[in-house]
């Protein structure tokens, strides 16, 4: 199967539904990037992801990363396929223009990573840890540290690492162990072990930059007393001239379930010489940088998934001959009909569509409010793109799973042999659930210190914004009725968890569905109004019923399900789980 990039649906979106190219006119530092300039960045860019990542998906699954002596081997073609890519400066897409960064707009930046994500999961996992190092380093980091590492990072000359997880402190980084000593030349030396890191050893670059959390002697317990230090695997002058080995070794790589490409170790640190980043036991906080860019990084991959399921199902549903319209033969001429005369596969289908299309549209909202606080310093915007981001992890990579299982089930039992390769979809995609913080994680933020924090007030001012949006009239009555039980629904949390200090975490998840749902609606109802009297007019008016029809009502069920006490998930002893 190939990946064909969705230039028309992205097109849509920047041009006609949020109109950013506009909006940029009016940001000094946005302004050159006028519509011409970003349909060229997303033609360009759904080349390199269909010629350049796509061939290179298939021999990451089945060839995988391979370790030998602390040496990472990458699959065949990746190191040619990672020069090219690099070579069209896509890792600096969104960075410090005064380092050799590009400076494009978040939401531009969001968009192409979509195809990316889509096109190569596992090779794009070496680019997108590189450019959250490129952030974290540019927000932290000191004059000098900005100048050597984000020119090289940009560039795809060296590589970056986010090295958190210790085997015994999953999620709880409170309780890692990885120590800091002093030294008397300023630098540090890094003594621990991390696990599950990404691209933490690998051939694709000259070197490899760690960013580390760990303890300075007599730190403060728990979260308040971790640092972050850059470690890298080769040793440099001021000049970036590469010298002698640091002491920071691949221990093994991880046999996974998915994503065979992407090289994700144990990484072994033996008093390496590590770089303080930021202030002393203040690394979380700059680490945390890095992860809410990755989180919503993580968020695309589940976003391009789903795209990708489309394009497979769709594809082999109008194909495949199987069965009889229950109407009458619509191929008279051939032995059966295609898959897409039944009912059934037309429903995985429009489910596939609706949350892939309405994600893309969610997906660029969230960086149009990264690029509004950024450039055009809107606290507001801030706060919504804070808002937003545990959404964008959480509920576009459920959906982007849930969409490649659909998929699946659209081959039947094609769609469990590896030669088809939407199994490989369905494997590649379910890690974007787990890393970077469960979506389980995701949804109690989302709830706690998102929105019960401030008693939904943000929540509402966001809901505001969106209502100042023209919308198709069918379905303003559904909207404001799908934010009235959202709001209704997170009064009576507020209340309610004054007493039941478990319930927040006990409906997280649901709660986090029902609010993704509401924004999607209104997302909705404007794209099948914009769409009016354009080539996409017919397809989103059909998408847009199914998705009022047959996604929407699950709002319902959601307020039923927030309703339940916390009792009847913490009630249940220990002896009967």
């Amino acid at each position: 199967m190939t990946y064909s990039p969705p230039e028309r649906d992205i097109r849509f979106l920047l041009h006609e539904v949020f109109r950013l190219p506009e909006e940029w006119q009016a940001i000094p530092a946005l302004s050159d990037f006028t519509g011409d300039v970003v349909d060229a960045v997303i033609q360009e860019g759904g080349r390199v992801a269909a010629e350049v990542l796509s061939p290179l998906n298939r021999i990451a699954d089945t060839e995988g990363c391979s370790w030998k002596n602390g040496v990472v081997t990458t699959p065949k073609g990746f190191r040619e396929g990672f020069a090219a890519f690099v070579e069209g400066g896509w890792l600096g897409l969104s960075g410090n223009p005064a380092f050799d960064g590009q400076g494009m707009p978040k939401t531009l930046g969001c968009l192409v990573e979509e195809m990316f994500w889509a096109a190569n999961p596992s090779l794009y996992l070496y680019g997108t840890l590189s450019v959250g190092s490129a952030l974290c380093i540019d927000s932290h980091g000191t004059a000098e540290q900005k100048l050597m590492y984000l020119p090289r990072l940009y560039s795809g000359e060296w590589t970056g690492t986010m090295c958190l997880t210790e085997s015994h402190a999953g999620t709880d980084l409170g309780i890692i162990r990885t120590r800091a000593e002093p030294r008397a030349d300023g630098t540090y030396g890094i003594t621990g072990t991390k696990i599950f890191i990404t691209s933490g050893e690998h051939d694709l670059a000259g070197n490899i930059i760690h960013l580390c959390l760990a303890r300075l002697p007599d730190s403060p317990a728990g979260t308040k007393g971790i640092s972050l230090f850059i470690v890298p695997k080769f040793m440099h002058d001021a000049s970036g001239k590469l010298g002698a080995r640091n002491t920071a070794f691949s221990g093994s790589i991880e046999h996974k379930m998915g994503i065979h490409g992407s090289a994700t170790n144990v990484m072994n640190f033996d008093n390496a010489t590590g770089y303080l980043i930021g202030a002393a036991n203040a690394g979380l906080a700059c680490m945390f940088t890095m992860m809410n860019y990755e989180r919503l990084s993580v968020g695309l991959q589940g976003l391009g998934a789903g795209e990708a399921a489309w394009q497979f199902a769709s594809a082999y549903a109008k194909d495949r001959l199987q069965g009889r319209a229950t109407t009458g033969p619509q191929r008279p001429d051939a032995p059966a009909d295609p898959l897409l005369v039944h009912p059934d596969v037309r429903r995985m289908l429009l489910t596939i569509r609706a949350f892939t299309e309405a994600g893309r549209a969610f997906a660029v909202l969230v960086g149009r409010e990264l690029d509004r606080a950024k450039h055009g310093e809107d606290k507001q915007a801030q706060v919504f793109s804070e808002l937003l981001t545990p959404i964008a992890k959480a509920f576009l990579t459920d959906r982007g799973f849930d969409s490649a299982v659909l998929a699946q089930q659209t081959y039947g039992g094609h769609g469990y042999i590896a030669e088809w390769g939407v199994e490989q979809l369905v494997r590649d995609v379910r890690i974007a659930q787990i890393y970077e913080g469960t979506n389980g994680i995701q949804a109690m933020d989302f709830i706690g210190r998102k929105v019960l924090r401030d008693g939904g007030a943000t929540l509402e001012a966001f809901v505001a914004q969106m209502r100042q949006d023209d919308i198709h009239p069918c379905y303003e009555a559904a909207c404001v009725e799908a934010e009235a039980r959202l709001f209704r629904v997170t009064q009576g949390l507020v209340i309610r968890s004054r007493d039941d200090v478990n319930l927040p975490g006990a409906v997280a998840t649901d709660y986090l569905e029902l609010a993704a749902l509401t924004f999607y609606a209104r997302l909705w109802a404007r794209m099948a109004k914009v769409a009016e009297g354009t080539d996409l007019a017919e397809q989103k008016a059909a998408t847009a019923a199914f998705f009022f029809a047959r996604l929407l009502p699950k709002t319902y069920a959601l307020e039923r399900f927030i309703e339940a006490t916390s009792e009847v998930v913490m009630g249940v002893g220990t002896d009967q789980l």
